[in-house]
């Protein structure tokens, strides 16, 4: 039960970045940057009067309608959800705060924060095993029926709503939308990256029984051991290695140096973990 709430807390958290990030940064510079949020950018360019929280919510029901006749369900309620949940938080900003033009003038500075916000929004929903829909559920289309790999389906989506943008803006706003795609993928990657990031400790100690001991009782993680040789010693060595989480690695160094001054330790980046103690 936890879980959930705290799953779906996150979601919402998500949710809103990304409508702050499209409504204060994105929509008022015409920075159509993919996605249904771009698409709509561009329909209201045609059609002012109706809101782009509205046309939002119809293109989503469109992508829905499509997805469920050529796709099937896979895609998810929590998807449904975050993608709806998107449209409705932009048409509710829309119709509570009245902007009028860029909030700054700086169609780059915007362009920059608008994507760091709404980026790392995706990030956080992704993360939680969700979608925005949108131009996914174009790219998994793309990809079922012409093989095309999903991350170049997602990109070529997102780079036509680009093209459409030069017929409704210009040239100059299109090659700003472009280069805000391209930054967004990168901003969702180091959301990720970090959130899931863990750390994989090497140790050759002569005192390894005692750290195992330490690794399995006080931090409550499963550890491997290899046998090596030493290229200088040529002696036999035990080998420990274990994955735990960034906040764990000071305790575990602490306890090392404690016990074994003179031990080897290294200590590497893992993007993410799956199995016991992490995600399943």
């Amino acid at each position: 039960m936890i879980k959930k709430l705290k799953e779906f807390l996150l979601i919402n958290i998500g949710i809103i970045m990304v409508a702050c990030g499209m409504y204060f940064f994105l929509m008022n510079n015409n920075l159509a940057t993919g996605g249904a949020n771009g698409l709509a950018i561009v329909i209201n360019h045609f059609i002012p009067k109706v809101p782009v929280g509205i046309i939002m919510i119809v293109i989503n029901i469109v992508l829905f309608i499509v997805a469920f006749i050529f796709i099937g369900s896979s895609f998810g309620v929590k998807t449904i959800y975050a993608s709806f949940g998107i449209s409705f938080a932009v048409l509710i900003l829309e119709k509570t705060i009245n902007l009028k033009g860029s909030l700054t003038g700086d169609i780059l500075l915007e362009l920059i924060f608008g994507i760091l916000i709404s980026g790392a929004g995706m990030g956080i929903v992704f993360n939680q095993n969700a979608s925005t829909g949108g131009t996914d559920i174009i790219a998994k289309i793309l990809n079922k029926f012409f093989h095309i790999n999903l991350g170049k389906a997602v990109l070529l989506s997102d780079l036509s709503i680009t093209v459409a943008a030069a017929f409704a803006f210009g040239i100059k706003m299109s090659m700003y939308a472009m280069l805000g795609v391209i930054i967004n993928g990168f901003v969702i990657d180091a959301v990720l990256e970090g959130i899931n990031m863990c750390k994989e400790v090497t140790i050759v100690s002569k005192e390894y029984e005692k750290i195992n001991q330490f690794i399995i009782k006080d931090l409550d993680r499963c550890s491997t051991f290899y046998n090596g040789r030493g290229g200088f010693t040529n002696k036999e060595k035990n080998i420990l290695v274990v994955v735990i989480g960034r906040r764990e690695v000071g305790k575990l160094k602490h306890y090392i140096t404690e016990v074994d001054k003179d031990a080897f330790i290294t200590v590497s980046n893992i993007c993410e973990v799956l199995g016991y103690g992490f995600k399943s």
